[in-house]
């Protein structure tokens, strides 16, 4: 299978990919030297409703994976791989120690054929992307009929640097209008810029036309 590759990336892209690997360099800094991934677990199971059991002998994709070992605690699954930009640097900052597997790619054009995952995530990932209808395309591509898509993400007004999309609510229907929505909650940024903190306390979203919060959705690809 031939890799995708996305050409002409932009100043922006590049900028942005900057910013997040110096973010990734200081977050290793603060945490002792080790970037932890022991919570990671509850997010991909219990939260979404799910059990270890689900996992078994699946494959799963985690887009925009950063360098913590996201996936390190899926050791019953056929395949866990992070797909990020900045998979090479990585694994200079500790990833090579993960048993996951790590592929440098960008989430518009992913290195994998069509209907190859039983489970793709995106948690944190969406508003970091450059090309969001493209992104949204892709994950529906590489998804198996049947398979889940498990999404976390902050809705904010403002873009920035390292967040260059501006979600809306209706971002499920707006992007993603064939697949059966299993679940989807609007909650409150109860803890600025912690977004696993927020979807741990869960708190509903007060004021529906707020334009901020955290959108968190379980999405299943139809089977025909």
């Amino acid at each position: 299978m031939s890799p995708r590759i996305v050409k002409n990336v932009p100043l922006i892209a590049i900028l942005k990919e900057y910013g997040e690997l110096l973010f990734w360099r200081i977050r290793r800094l603060q945490e002792g030297g080790r970037l932890n991934n022991e919570y990671y677990k509850y997010y991909y199971t219990s939260g979404f409703s799910l059990s270890m059991q689900d996992y078994e002998n699946k494959k799963i994709l985690d887009i925009g994976c950063g360098p913590k070992g996201s996936l390190e605690w899926a050791d019953q699954s056929a395949k866990r791989i992070g797909l990020d930009p900045l998979a090479a640097s990585y694994m200079k900052i500790g990833a090579d120690k993960h048993q996951m597997e790590y592929i440098k790619g960008y989430a518009e054009e992913m290195p994998f054929g069509n209907d190859h995952f039983d489970f793709v995530c995106s948690f944190n990932n969406l508003d970091h992307v450059n090309d969001l209808q493209q992104t949204c395309k892709e994950i529906y591509r590489v998804l198996k009929p049947g398979g889940l898509f498990l999404l976390m993400v902050e809705i904010h007004a403002k873009p920035t640097t390292t967040e260059p999309q501006s979600l809306p609510w209706s971002l499920l229907k707006d992007y993603f209008p064939e697949m059966e929505v299993l679940e989807e909650g609007h909650y409150e940024n109860v803890v600025k810029n912690r977004m696993y903190s927020n979807s741990c306390w869960a708190e509903p979203l007060k004021n529906p036309e707020k334009q901020d919060g955290m959108l968190k959705a379980k999405l299943r690809k139809p089977l025909n």
